[in-house]
């Protein structure tokens, strides 16, 4: 992938998280006054989960910034791990706002204390139907978006917004029922919302590790390379094939055979064609390794 490439995706990928913090700081603050005026615990729960996104979505620039970062001494594989690092910070962000969340639902449901709060109005459900809509919108925006660059970090900060739509969707029926005078069914939304948030948090911090541990691409994936590499003339059988992910790139290891007569000159020009062949068609690969085995039967 060509360092212009590089430099628009993490264009991309800064200008999703900017435009994030924006709607997210605007959605939290009318969400909190919701929750307040329209006496809902649920809808202030909310609230706090969208001012979370915004920290999540500098955890996102920061981290995108140090995985962009050219290679040096110290790290001559380049910064790509910085990505999955800042995606795992980002689990752990959300999994103490929902564990807050829950911890403080419990304590109203074990006091009993949610019989002297007030039916929420209606302001409250306007906001969470408000907030489903627009969380939900930024969710499929930045999934998109993280694909289009494969982008770990904005990946999970895209789950961040559909944790938060799923919540608000946990607070839209907390509060119909509120006002139905099931007043507790405010408090037991907050935990569904906790649930919701635990859940993204567990997903996002297992993709993100798998990335930092040097997990094979797959089956499907290794079946496209080996695809390429027969398209190119004077492989006559490909020996090996192993894929790695380091952060949001792929590192591949390959063995090929080739006429065991052919000149050195010859088998190292038929293996710089399969390298250049595979960073080609395949923009995701940062660096590929060809070993060259004489043929044999």
């Amino acid at each position: 992938m060509s360092c212009e490439n590089i430099n628009d995706n993490n264009k991309i990928a800064i200008q999703t998280s900017y435009g994030s913090i924006i709607i997210n700081l605007l959605l939290a603050l009318f969400k909190l006054l919701a929750g307040i005026l329209a006496h809902s615990a649920a809808m202030v729960s909310d609230a706090v989960h969208s001012a979370s996104d915004v920290f999540s979505s500098i955890v996102v620039i920061l981290g995108i910034n140090m995985a962009s970062k050219e290679s040096d001494a110290d790290h001559p594989y380049g910064h790509e791990r910085f990505e999955p690092v800042a995606a795992i910070i980002l689990a752990n962000i959300l999994s103490v706002t929902g564990l807050l969340i829950g911890i403080e639902a419990v304590k109203v449901l074990a006091s009993h204390s949610y019989a002297t709060y007030e039916k929420p109005g209606l302001l409250a459900l306007s906001a969470a139907l408000v907030s489903i809509l627009v969380k939900e919108g930024m969710f499929w925006y930045t999934k998109i978006q993280a694909k289009k660059i494969n982008s770990s970090a904005l990946m999970a900060d895209a789950w961040h917004h559909r944790s938060d739509a799923l919540s608000s969707i946990g607070a839209l029926v907390g509060i119909i029922f509120a006002r139905f005078g099931m007043l507790y069914m405010d408090s037991v939304a907050s935990l569904v919302i906790c649930v919701f948030i635990m859940k993204a948090a567990i997903d996002i911090f297992r993709d993100a590790t798998s990335k930092l541990v040097d997990k094979s691409c797959g089956d499907e994936f290794n079946v496209e390379l080996a695809e390429c590499i027969g398209k190119s003339e004077g492989v006559l059988r490909i020996d090996s094939i192993q894929s790695r992910e380091f952060g949001n790139r792929v590192y591949v290891d390959i063995e090929i055979s080739v006429d065991g007569a052919k000149p050195l000159t010859s088998a190292h020009e038929i293996a710089e064609a399969v390298h250049d062949s595979i960073e080609r068609d395949f923009p995701v690969v940062k660096h590929v390794t060809v070993h060259v085995n004489p043929y044999s039967e």
